[in-house]
């Protein structure tokens, strides 16, 4: 059984409703993770790291994924994100050249919303980091699982898809 650190570090996947100031807000405790991943047949630990819907994060919040996956001693990574930036966090990781099974997930509406997407992407990407054979940088979105550079956010259609 594959040991798996799951970062969170906020996105979409994660917002709430606020009811003080009607915007959705990025829940930072990974409660959505939790309840998805409580049936998971493998070990997993959750990191809440950044905290940030994708379109705010820097290089410096992306050093801070690299910290950590750097730290751990866990092969298997799963990295929830927001899709907006998921590409970029995903060429940055990949520029490191470390020696991990990496993947970026997300969702496009949030867990707290309708959970469907946020289940099914969590899910695939659990699923697909079991049999993974080859280390890298890969994005699991809307049942497209594949390296990093295959896969791009198709932002008319609202879904990921795989690149020419």
């Amino acid at each position: 059984m594959k040991k798996i650190l799951i970062l969170n570090t906020g996105g979409t996947f994660n917002k709430v409703y606020n009811p003080l100031t009607g915007n959705l807000d990025v829940e930072q405790t990974g409660k959505a993770i939790k309840e998805i991943a409580k049936n998971a047949l493998t070990k997993f630990k959750i990191k809440n790291i950044v905290g940030k819907d994708s379109l705010d994060m820097t290089d410096k919040d992306r050093e801070i994924i690299v910290k950590s996956i750097k730290k751990t001693k866990r092969e298997y990574i799963i990295i929830v994100h927001g899709t907006d930036t998921m590409n970029i966090t995903a060429q940055y990781i990949a520029n490191k050249k470390l020696n991990k099974k990496i993947i970026l997930t997300g969702a496009m509406v949030p867990f707290s919303v309708n959970p469907i997407e946020s289940a099914f992407n969590l899910g695939a990407t659990f699923g697909y980091l079991q049999n993974i054979q080859k280390g890298g940088v890969y994005i699991s979105m809307n049942g497209i699982i594949k390296d990093y550079k295959r896969v791009v956010k198709n932002k008319e259609k609202g879904y990921f898809e795989k690149s020419k």
